[in-house]
């Protein structure tokens, strides 16, 4: 009797003490997601003024599907090279559903996706512009709003 006791007042201690018998995972799928989009976002932030060079895939100048490709690089995340094949990738995501990281797509100099950024919230986009280099701008902006034609979730 005295040893149930003990043992009892034993794995009461052990329940209690904040100890867990059970090990938690390390990371859910979500917040792993959501991490690398956090990582791209800043490590492009620290690039903002860094010139526009088309086919541009380094710190001395980004077109803007280097700029994405590169950033998402530096966070774990390899993404196709072009605009094209980016926008064949992810879920197709509506304006009305953005979440901060989303690639944002637009149709500039020819039909089709032919200009990409990264979605910040607050209705803003990080990108690497052929006039400003990497840059944020507003997608209320009239330029870009009126040549936006989707987003992807990756």
């Amino acid at each position: 009797m005295k040893k149930a006791i003990i043992g009892s007042i034993t794995a009461a201690a052990v329940l209690f003490s904040g100890a867990s018998p059970f090990i938690a995972p390390a990371q859910t799928v979500e917040a792993a997601s959501y991490s690398y989009k956090d990582t791209a976002i800043a490590t492009g932030k620290k690039l903002i003024g860094v010139p526009y060079k088309w086919g541009g895939t380094t710190t001395k100048g980004f077109d803007c599907s280097g700029f994405i490709q590169y950033i998402f690089k530096k966070a774990g995340k390899t993404l196709p090279r072009t605009t094209e094949q980016m926008y064949r990738v992810g879920t197709s995501v509506s304006k009305a559903k953005l979440q901060k990281g989303d690639l944002v797509f637009f149709q500039t100099y020819k039909k089709g996706p032919s200009h990409v950024g990264v979605y910040l919230g607050n209705n803003q986009f990080l990108q690497a512009s052929t006039s400003k280099g990497v840059t944020i701008t507003s997608l209320s902006n009239s330029y870009w709003k009126a040549r936006y034609i989707g987003a992807k979730r990756i």
